[in-house]
This record gives C-alpha cells, sequence and structure tokens, in this order.
C-alpha cells in the first residue's frame, strides 16, 4: 500500500514547499493578506526546513527520522486544509481558500501512500 519511495517523497516535499510560498501570487490573492498569505508562506519554509533535516535521500543535515517527518506533514497538511475556516477566509473567493484545502489534502494523501524509510534503511533492516 505505501509504493511512494522516500526518494521521491523527498523531491516532492521541496517542490510543494516551493509551491506553498508562492500561491499567494500563483493563485492571485496575494492581495487578500492576512493568514490566506502567510499561512502557507510560512508552511511552505517549514516544510523545506524540516524536509533538509529529514533522514532520507534529500535531507543532507538529516535527523528527523522519517516517520516523525511524516507526523509533521499530517499536521501542517491539517493545519493548511483547515485554515480557511480556522482564520475566517473561506468567504473569499474561491482562488483564496481552494488552494490551502487542496494542498492539505493532497499532501494527507502523499503520506498515507509513502514508504516510512528509505530504501537503503530498509535493505539494511531486513538483513539484519
Amino acid at each position: 500500500m505505501r509504493f511512494i519511495p522516500t526518494k521521491v517523497h523527498g523531491i516532492l516535499d521541496y517542490i510543494v514547499g516551493v509551491a506553498l510560498i508562492i500561491a499567494p501570487w500563483l493563485f492571485g490573492f496575494a492581495s487578500v493578506g492576512g493568514a490566506a498569505v502567510i499561512i502557507p508562506i510560512v508552511l511552505g519554509v517549514g516544510l523545506i526546513v524540516y524536509s533538509l533535516f529529514t533522514k532520507y535521500e534529500w535531507g543532507p543535515f538529516g535527523f528527523i527520522p522519517m516517520p516523525v517527518h511524516l507526523v509533521f506533514d499530517v499536521v501542517a497538511s491539517l493545519f493548511l486544509a483547515l485554515s480557511p475556516w480556522i482564520f475566517g477566509f473561506a468567504d473569499e473567493a474561491m482562488n483564496v481558500w481552494l488552494p490551502h484545502v487542496v494542498v492539505g489534502a493532497a499532501v494527507i494523501v502523499v503520506v498515507i501512500f509513502s514508504q516510512p524509510q528509505p530504501a537503503q534503511v530498509r535493505t539494511r533492516e531486513m538483513r539484519v
């Protein structure tokens, strides 16, 4: 069931991180300001930072175990998806709140299908 390797998950982490940072301009809601704009930017930067510190193929400073990284992903994604209602911008135009919900839900789906350990760790564990 978990068919997304950590190598692919890592690439997606950096792509989604950058996409979150530029989302307010990409989807045309930067002028709304407030939480609608700040939340994706902060979560995008946060995603890139904790990805840099994750123990997987794309984490040069790896000390965060991949299962912990996946928990961070779920918590941040739930917060992102629910933020339009938490912060009261769900009544704005669809281009303001929908990216938050779609990206949040999509990342949760990716987590569900992501392998919890890099391939070299799984191989070592099988040999022991």
